[in-house]
């Protein structure tokens, strides 16, 4: 049914527990995974005649999201290696993160997209999280909101 989904994510705590249940899901359903980490763009200085020595260039950034994105990925991929699900893993930069997340999965051919509620405590648990949300109504392919029961330790 499912042959290529799309697991995202943030590198919580919460979004790895929930990649690892979507690897799991991947693996029941003999699909492959695209693992997806979305890295905010680069923001110049407000005063950009004046930039602090202290502030990184835009390659440096680029270089450090894409090193903090293999970082968050490797949950993803050392589940994939654990359970024999085929894995690839991919770092992009977007500050629209679901219309990016809508946009990877569309060109990459994926059937599904699978990510956490990223619900918290309390009345959190009962809310979507935003991204989530805005994923929703803008994916014409099937999501599939992965809620956790218990908030993983950190």
């Amino acid at each position: 049914m499912y042959r290529k989904i799309l697991i995202t994510t943030d590198g919580s705590a919460i979004s790895n527990k929930t990649a690892c249940a979507g690897v799991e899901f991947a693996e029941q359903m003999g699909a492959e995974v695209l693992a997806l980490f979305v890295a905010p763009e680069y923001q110049y200085p407000v005063y950009v005649e004046i930039i602090p020595p202290s502030y990184p260039s835009e390659d440096e950034y680029m270089a450090a999201m894409k090193k903090k994105g293999g970082e968050h990925l490797q949950a993803i991929s050392d589940a994939c290696a654990r359970g024999g699900v085929k894995c690839d893993g991919m770092t992009v930069f977007s500050d629209r993160t679901a219309s990016k997340i809508v946009e990877v999965a569309t060109q990459n051919a994926c059937n599904l997209i699978f990510m956490g509620s990223h619900g918290r405590s309390g009345w959190g648990q009962l809310l979507l999280g935003s991204v989530t949300n805005k994923v929703l109504s803008q994916s014409k392919l099937p999501v599939l909101v992965h809620r956790l029961i218990k908030e993983p330790a950190s």
